[in-house]
C-alpha cells in the first residue's frame, strides 16, 4: 500500500485518469472537479487507504451498444476510485505482467491485437488450418470473486490492498438509482478489471501450453489453433471442461465453434484461405465501419465540405485504417475509398440542392454547358447521380485529395 500511495506514483495515476477523461460515476463528479477535491480531502483518504478503511463507491451502470445490435453493460467508478484503482494497477501489473503468457495479448504493454492477429496467421501458415473459437458467456459478469482473489494473493501479499480489492469487485451496481451487490464479476471501465482478467484467466493460459497447444488470447477471447477438425473439437471439449470445473466458467455455445480460420473473425480480422493466408478486415468489421460512416456523413450534410473530410471524416478514417494496416487485399480499401468519395459527392449533390446551382458548380468544375445543364435536372436521386460520369468527372480523387481527405490504401497494406 506505500507503494500505491507514494507521491510519484499517484501523479502518474492522476495524468492517466486526466488524460482517459470519461464520464462522471455516481456522486456526479468529473475529472476536472477531482484535483481541488483532492486538495481537501486527500489527507484523510489516504489515512482510510493505509488503516484499510477506505469503501469504494458503487459503480454506474450504463448500456452501450454492441456489434450485433444488442447491448453489454459496463460499469463506470467515480473518479476518485479510478484514480485509487489506477494506481493499484501501476503497481501490481507489472508483478504478474512479466509472468504472463507470450499468447495473451489483451490490456498489456507491449502488447496488442495486432500482433494476436498476425501470430494467428503464423499458425495457419505453419499448417494449423483448423481453429477453436472458444467465447466465454459474460465473462465480466460471472467471475467467481473468491477464485479470482486466490490468484491475486499468489503475488500480493499486503493485506490492506487484498481488501481494497476485493471491496471494488464488491462495491455494487447502481441502476436507476437502486444499488444492487455485486457476489460475481469484474465491472467494465474500471482500470484493475481487464488486469484482473488477465490474471484469472492466465490459469487457462498455463493449461493450454502445458498442453503443448498453440493459441492467441485477447481478453477473454481465446483462439486455438489446430491440425483436424476432430482436434478441435477434441479441444474444445476439454476446454470447455476446464472452465467449468476450475474457473467457474462457462462458454457461450451459440459463439463458440471449430472452422476454418478464414470463415471466422479473430478481433475483426479474417483471412483468405491460400496456403500462406493473408490478413484482411471481415465483412462484419467493414459494414461497421459503414455504418459509422453513414451517421457521419448525415451529420455532415449542412457543413463547409473541407472542414468536415478534416474535423469528421479524417479521424475516424485513420483509426479504421490503422487498425486494420494489416489487411493484404487490396481490392477492400480501394472499394471503400470509392464509396466514401461516393458518399461526399452525395453530400455535394445534397448541397447543390437547386437546378440552377448545379449547373453554375457543374460549369465551374469544367463540364460543358448542354452536359451540366442535363446533368443538373435528370431528376435522379443523390445517390444515383454520385455515382455517375458527370460529378465523377466534376469531382474527381484528386478533388478529395487536395481536400485533404485521408486515403484507406496508404497504409502498410498498399
Amino acid at each position: 500500500m506505500e507503494e500505491v500511495l507514494v507521491r510519484e506514483n499517484m501523479m502518474r495515476a492522476l495524468a492517466r485518469v486526466k488524460e482517459n477523461k470519461g464520464a462522471a460515476g455516481v456522486d456526479g463528479m468529473t475529472v476536472d472537479e477531482l484535483v481541488p477535491y483532492l486538495k481537501v480531502e486527500w489527507p484523510r483518504i489516504r489515512k482510510e487507504l493505509e488503516e484499510a478503511r477506505y469503501e469504494p463507491k458503487p459503480v454506474r451502470r450504463v448500456m452501450i451498444p454492441k456489434a450485433d445490435g444488442g447491448k453489454r453493460p459496463l460499469g463506470i467508478p467515480t473518479v476518485l476510485d479510478r484514480l485509487i484503482q489506477q494506481a493499484v494497477y501501476q503497481v501490481i501489473s507489472p508483478v504478474f505482467d512479466k509472468d504472463f503468457s507470450s499468447s495473451s495479448y489483451g490490456y498489456r504493454p507491449g502488447k496488442s491485437a495486432q500482433q494476436a492477429v498476425e501470430q494467428a496467421r503464423q499458425y495457419v501458415t505453419q499448417g494449423r488450418r483448423w481453429v477453436v473459437d472458444i467465447d466465454i458467456e459474460k465473462f465480466f459478469d460471472c467471475v467467481n470473486h473468491d477464485i479470482l482473489m486466490s490468484r491475486v494473493e499468489r503475488k500480493v501479499r499486503d493485506g490492506r490492498v487484498l481488501k481494497l480489492i476485493r471491496r471494488y469487485l464488491q462495491a455494487g451496481i447502481m441502476e436507476n438509482g437502486l444499488t444492487k451487490a455485486s457476489t460475481e464479476g469484474t465491472p467494465q471501465g474500471g482500470p484493475l478489471s481487464p488486469l484482473l482478467s488477465n490474471i484469472l484467466l492466465d490459469d487457462l493460459d498455463k493449461e493450454l501450453e502445458r498442453r503443448g497447444h498453440s493459441f492467441c488470447r485477447y481478453a477473454d477471447d481465446s483462439n486455438v489453433y489446430v491440425h483436424t477438425e476432430r482436434a478441435g473439437e477434441r479441444v474444445k471439449a476439454s476446454v470447455t471442461e476446464y472452465l467449468k470445473n476450475k474457473l467457474k466458467l462457462k462458454i457461450n455455445e451459440a459463439k463458440s465453434s471449430v472452422g476454418r480460420p478464414w470463415k471466422l473473425v479473430f478481433l475483426g480480422y479474417t483471412m483468405t484461405v491460400d496456403r500462406e493466408p493473408r490478413l484482411r478486415a471481415s465483412k462484419r468489421s467493414i459494414d461497421r465501419f459503414k455504418k459509422t460512416l453513414k451517421e457521419l456523413f448525415r451529420q455532415g450534410r449542412g457543413h463547409n465540405i473541407s472542414r468536415f473530410i478534416k474535423e469528421k471524416l479524417n479521424p475516424v478514417i485513420r483509426g479504421w485504417s490503422g487498425y486494420f494496416s494489416l489487411t493484404r487485399v487490396k481490392w477492400i480499401f480501394e472499394e471503400l475509398g470509392g464509396w466514401i468519395r461516393r458518399k461526399l459527392r452525395c453530400v455535394l449533390w445534397r448541397q447543390m440542392k437547386r437546378g440552377r446551382t448545379r449547373v453554375k458548380r457543374l460549369l465551374k468544375r469544367g463540364l460543358e454547358e448542354e452536359r451540366a445543364k442535363k446533368s443538373a435536372y435528370n431528376g435522379r436521386g443523390p445517390w444515383w447521380n454520385a455515382g455517375a460520369s458527370h460529378m465523377n468527372e466534376a469531382y474527381p480523387a484528386k478533388y478529395f485529395r487536395n481536400l485533404g481527405l485521408a486515403e484507406l490504401t496508404k497504409t502498410k497494406s498498399s
